[in-house]
């Protein structure tokens, strides 16, 4: 599935990704491929990528979680995300 993640200053990840972990209101929340069309609100936490790589031109914005998983974070303070049809945008700050 491909994903953006974008804040007002910059483009901070635009790829493919097996799965996203957000932080929401209500807890954190897994999207997955085929995850049903979904808007919703972002509270501060991490953003985790599940994947096997991320293009050198985001990896100064993400941190890895550890060696052995391909997992990438990224703080981020609020946002909103959309998905449907296996794209989403997350706007952050």
């Amino acid at each position: 599935m491909n994903i953006k993640i974008l804040t007002p200053e910059y483009v901070v990840f635009e790829g493919e990704v097996d799965s996203v972990l957000l932080p929401g209101k209500d807890g954190e929340f897994h999207i997955m491929t085929n995850h049903a069309g979904i808007v919703s609100s972002l509270v501060g936490g991490s953003v985790k990528l599940y994947t096997k790589s991320i293009n050198e031109t985001y990896t100064k914005y993400f941190t890895k979680e550890n060696e052995k998983d391909a997992v990438f974070s990224y703080p981020i303070t609020s946002g909103v995300v959309e998905f449907n049809h296996n794209k989403g945008i997350i706007l952050c700050e």
